[in-house]
């Protein structure tokens, strides 16, 4: 295969627009799969719940410990790939998260499936950076447009309707696999795109990457000190080690900023974060993702367990959340275009009005009303997501050097996978603290509480907004 070589900062095209679209097909495959065992999870944790018997501090750490792993590995797996090639830690990151994906499948205790859940995020951590490389490399002009597209749309498709793939796949029980099956489904995916992406994918890399361990050390310790006391504080009664883990996570990540200041070769460059749309733009970014993976955990149990849908039926109350998500995101560019930042805003705002009009209509229909009175609120909340997710990373990115780019789309990506494990973490404690004993009655109002707290972020998305330059679009 041919072996392109390019500097960082100036990604050269491997086979100009003539790039095949099976090599896309292969890549964006590896995404699809990735995003989508995020939130395909969801819907299944009841029934997970059941036969494994897990707490609720082991069903947080099954979302939650994807997440992490996820966060605190996709910069140095993107340094990884410009040192030691993208195409081989694509395959390397594939073939973690396959192996992973059977032992969840094959989990007999609920903390194997958090480890196995663990390697899974780790497996993502490697493949996911290497995909926009790859496509920076392959493709030129129009076609190079189309493929980033292509990849949003993948990314799209596996958050909004991952929770209906999972309970389809939940119904069919395939070989009587159950819930297991949404893992299992993986491995023959996963096998195959394996055997493509030699054929299929050019290897290249970037001169000049160094690794910086230590960086990456800190940060993964100082976001585990951070999601960790808040999962196992509530069940534990708050503990002395919970608040010290708090404490050593504030000191941790100030190490790691010390430490990105003074090293040759940083992880992150502390010089991103001088321009006040990318450093306002993802703490931004960060809030914002403690409300999506959240608010499809305390979704997918309300429906379920409050309301007694099974896993099918709970996927299906989830499209109108993708119906709006997808209108709203295809309109998203020329609001953007004529608002500016403000589009996040009102994205914002839209959400909160969803959540709350969600909140008001669950405590309500305890009252014997059907589900189906939920859907306006699902319709407008993603109606919100639409609006902030589609031009949030372009405003974010927008006055960022070009020589930072590929550096700049990690540190994004990683604010957005850190919030969605720490969210899940809030949301979580204000949910299982509120449920109490767990009995149907009893979840409607730990759902509203959880949503409550999700407004609340919506709101501080909403001011953190105006912090961002007046000229982002």
């Amino acid at each position: 295969m041919t072996t392109i070589t390019s500097p960082r900062s100036t990604p050269v095209a491997a086979t100009g627009s003539s790039a095949g679209w099976g090599s896309l097909l292969v890549l964006l495959t590896g995404v699809f799969i990735t995003t989508l065992d995020f939130f395909i999870v969801n819907v299944a944790i009841p029934v997970t719940q059941r036969e494994l018997n897990a707490s609720p501090s082991a069903i947080q750490f099954i979302v939650a410990g994807f997440g992490i792993a996820l966060a605190s590995g996709l910069v140095l797996g993107g340094r990884l790939g410009d040192l030691y090639g993208r195409r081989r830690l694509f395959s390397i990151g594939l073939a973690v998260f396959t192996l992973a994906s059977a032992a969840c499948g094959e989990a007999p205790s609920a903390g194997f499936l958090v480890g196995a859940r663990v390697v899974q995020g780790a497996g993502a951590a490697l493949l996911m950076p290497q995909v926009l490389a790859i496509i920076n490399t392959l493709y030129t002009g129009a076609h190079r447009t189309k493929a980033f597209n292509a990849y949003g749309m993948a990314l799209g498709f596996g958050g909004v309707f991952g929770q209906l793939i999972g309970g389809a796949l939940i119904r069919a029980d395939i070989a009587g696999l159950g819930w297991r099956s949404i893992f299992l489904i993986n491995v023959p995916v996963g096998a195959v795109t394996l055997l493509l992406t030699r054929r299929l994918i050019p290897e290249s890399r970037a001169t000049g990457a160094r690794l910086d361990l230590t960086g990456a050390a800190l940060v993964c310790l100082g976001l585990v000190a951070i999601v960790y006391p808040l999962v196992q504080g509530q069940q534990q009664g708050w503990p002395a080690w919970t608040w010290l883990c708090l404490a050593a996570a504030v000191a941790l990540l100030a190490a790691f900023a010390l430490h990105q200041r003074r090293t040759a070769a940083p992880l992150i460059d502390p010089a991103l974060f001088r321009h006040r749309s990318f450093s306002a733009g993802v703490v931004v970014s960060l809030i914002y993702s403690m409300t999506t993976g959240s608010f499809f955990l305390v979704l997918a149990l309300y429906l379920q367990e409050g309301r007694g849908l099974d896993a099918l039926g709970s996927g299906l109350i989830f499209l109108p959340l993708g119906l709006g998500y997808f209108v709203s995101s295809a309109l998203s560019g020329r609001i953007a275009a004529r608002l500016g930042r403000q589009v996040v805003t009102v994205g914002a705002l839209v959400v909160a009005l969803g959540y709350a009009a969600l909140a008001e209509t669950a405590s309500a229909l305890d009252t014997g009303r059907p589900v189906a009175w939920i859907i306006p609120g699902l319709l407008v909340a993603g109606a919100g997501m639409g609006l902030i997710m589609a031009p949030l990373p372009a405003i974010v990115l927008a006055g960022t050097d070009p020589r930072h780019a590929a550096a700049a789309s990690g540190v994004l990506s990683t604010a957005q996978q850190a919030g969605g494990a720490i969210g899940v973490a809030l949301v979580g404690m204000v949910f299982y603290g509120a449920l109490g004993a767990p009995t149907p009655a009893h979840y409607p109002h730990a759902f509203a509480l959880g949503l409550a707290l999700l407004v609340g972020l919506a709101a501080a998305v909403v001011a953190l907004v105006q912090v961002l330059p007046r000229t982002a679009r």
